[in-house]
C-alpha cells in the first residue's frame, strides 16, 4: 500500500467476518505486503471482551513480528446476542445496551491499548477501525437504534482521543474510524435490502485505498469508504 514500506506487515482483528476477511485477502495479495495474518474470536479464541484474550494475542502478534504497520480492526456487532436494534427509546434494555458497548466501544478500545504499541515509531502506519455512519451524532436525522448509534459514537470518541496519543509516540501514524457502506455480509441480510450494497472484496479495496490516502495530518478523523470525511 501506497505510504508503508516494501514489505510492511498487517494484522487483521476480527478476520473471520466477511469484511475482515475480505480484507486480510486482499492484504495477502499486495505484492508489497511482507506479512499479513487475522485474529478473531472463532479462529484464535480472541474475544474484545476479555482483555486477558486481547492481551495475549497481542503479545503473540508482537513475538512474531517485532511491530505491525497496519492493524485494521473489523470486529463489531450490529445484532448480539439474538437482539437487534431497538426502534424506540421505550425498548431500551440496560442489560443489552450495556453489551452493545462491551462489543463495539469498550472491545475496541482494549484493541487500540493493546495493539498500538505495536505500530513502529520510525515510519508510517496505521490503526483503522470499522465505526458506522449511524455513530454519527450531526448525520442523525431518523433516530432509533439508540444503543448501537451510541456505542460507536463512543468508539469514534475513543478513536479520536487515541489519536492525538499515539500521535506523541508514532508521528506517522493515522488512527482513523471508518464507515465501510452497507456491504453484502449475514449482518445486512437479516436487516434490510440496500440497492448500494456491495460485495466485501469491493469493500475491503475501497477501505484499504482510503487507508492509503490518508497523512498524519488526518489522523483521528472519521471517514466513509468513499473517502468522504463524516461529521461527528
Amino acid at each position: 500500500m501506497p505510504g508503508f514500506q516494501q514489505g510492511y506487515r498487517a494484522v487483521v482483528l476480527g478476520a473471520s467476518g466477511g469484511i475482515g476477511s475480505a480484507v486480510l485477502a486482499a492484504l495477502q495479495d499486495d505484492p508489497r505486503c511482507g506479512a499479513a495474518v487475522g485474529l478473531s474470536r472463532r479462529d484464535d479464541g480472541m474475544d474484545v471482551t476479555d482483555e486477558v484474550s486481547v492481551a495475549a494475542a497481542a503479545r503473540r502478534i508482537g513475538d512474531g513480528f517485532g511491530s505491525v504497520d497496519l492493524v485494521f480492526d473489523a470486529t463489531g456487532a450490529l445484532e448480539i446476542e439474538g437482539h437487534g436494534p431497538e426502534k424506540a427509546i421505550r425498548a431500551i434494555d440496560p442489560a443489552i445496551m450495556a453489551r452493545q458497548f462491551a462489543v463495539n466501544a469498550i472491545g475496541p478500545a482494549l484493541l487500540i491499548k493493546h495493539f498500538a504499541p505495536l505500530l513502529p515509531r520510525d515510519r508510517p502506519c496505521a490503526f483503522a477501525t470499522l465505526s458506522a455512519r449511524v455513530g454519527s451524532i450531526g448525520d442523525n436525522r431518523l433516530g432509533g437504534w439508540i444503543s448501537y448509534r451510541a456505542a460507536k459514537a463512543a468508539l469514534n470518541q475513543i478513536v479520536r482521543t487515541a489519536s492525538i496519543e499515539i500521535a506523541r509516540t508514532c508521528p506517522q501514524s493515522v488512527v482513523v474510524a471508518l464507515h465501510p457502506g452497507t456491504v453484502e455480509t449475514g449482518l445486512t441480510a437479516t436487516h434490510g435490502k440496500h440497492a448500494d450494497k456491495m460485495m466485501p472484496a469491493a469493500a475491503a479495496a475501497a477501505l484499504l485505498s482510503v487507508i492509503s490516502d490518508l497523512s498524519p495530518a488526518e489522523t483521528g478523523q472519521f471517514f466513509a469508504y468513499d473517502g468522504t470525511a463524516i461529521v461527528w
